[in-house]
């Protein structure tokens, strides 16, 4: 096996993933050792289970730690790990529909609905220790996370947040949900805010156009010289951290990630950030496209797993993955405040 091979890679992390499915299904069914689904899943590549998480409102497990078991990779005659093949890999699943977790489920899907934020979920600090442990342990080159629905959103801010600490570690997510209220209200904001500049534009002044343009020569020196001080440090996220995103078109719940970025006037508002980012994609989308599907077929992840994928490397830059990201390379208002002092 080569998990340098992306579409290998991508299968055998989609079976990972369905492992933390079984795991809960397996506890809820009181499986004992020798009748649980779940082990095959892993064992099959030869990683073995080191960690499960457990979300403590429910006892419920939404994650799991796998690592590379060499002890079984040389009783197969498997000398040496596979060229790309991570150390650890930090896998969490999306809602199960069963009575005994669906609550605590449907609550975080909830909370990302109303907020497009998990942080105040006790999944999302479970997963952050269980993720900075593991690439303490092994070195973020060598520790991978993944995640189906609701575990894709957990697993794209969790990595964003330990991005932010400097700590970049790959990243697959399946199904990421890209719907909430919050981005709605927002682009209803922001829309409202391009028409009001419009309008602006068009109203008769004296005075404003040189106030206007003197700001944009102070603003743009002060993005000169910050971006001499900052320019290695605000891209270095945008180049060690690039998480990995499989959607699917008939999906209703991630297919708004291949949305692209926008209207011109949206586009020009964001001109200061695509400076930053010097134009570069900050994600790899991969879309899915078979026609129209129905939802559970579009939105379940054995598709992921298997061999005949035709997939699209979305060449787009995508309105929500800037928008997810952006903060990786703004600098916080208070470097900026130390460097002018």
């Amino acid at each position: 096996m080569y998990m340098k091979d992306t579409n290998y890679k991508r299968s055998v992390i989609a079976c990972f993933i369905q492992a933390v499915y079984l795991l809960e299904l397996d506890r809820q069914e009181n499986r004992t050792v020798e009748t649980a689904l779940a082990p095959k899943w892993w064992m099959t590549f030869k990683y073995k289970l080191t960690q499960t998480l457990t979300d403590e409102r429910d006892g419920s497990i939404f994650g799991a730690v796998l690592e590379w078991d060499q002890s079984a990779a040389l009783a197969d005659f498997v000398l040496i790990r596979p060229s790309g093949a991570p150390k650890a890999v930090l896998v969490l699943r999306g809602t199960l529909l069963k009575g005994p977790t669906i609550r605590r489920d449907i609550e975080d899907d909830l909370r990302f609905l109303a907020w497009e934020s998990l942080k105040g979920s006790v999944r999302f600090k479970g997963a952050l220790e269980a993720l900075r442990t593991v690439a303490e342990r092994y070195g973020s080159s060598n520790v991978c996370i993944a995640g189906h629905s609701l575990g894709a959103g957990f697993a794209l801010q969790v990595g964003k947040a330990l991005a932010k600490e400097g700590i970049f570690v790959d990243a697959h997510l399946f199904n990421p949900p890209s719907i909430s209220i919050a981005m709605s209200l927002r682009n209803i904001g922001e829309k409202a805010g391009f028409a009001w500049k419009r309008l602006k534009s068009m109203l008769p002044s004296s005075s404003e156009p040189q106030a206007d343009c003197d700001e944009e020569i102070k603003d743009n020196s002060l993005k000169s010289w910050l971006g001499n001080i900052y320019g290695d440090k605000a891209s270095m996220g945008l180049k060690q951290w690039v998480p990995h995103l499989y959607v699917n078109n008939s999906d209703y719940i991630c297919c708004h990630y291949t949305d692209p970025e926008g209207t011109t006037e949206e586009n020009e508002a964001n001109k200061e950030n695509t400076s930053r980012t010097n134009g570069q994609v900050a994600a790899k989308l991969f879309v899915m496209s078979k026609g129209k599907q129905k939802f559970l077929e579009a939105h379940g992840l054995e598709q992921w797993w298997s061999d005949d994928l035709d997939l699209q490397l979305a060449i787009n830059k995508s309105k929500l993955i800037s928008r997810q990201l952006k903060s990786l390379y703004s600098l916080p208002a208070s470097q900026v405040t130390k460097r002018q002092r």
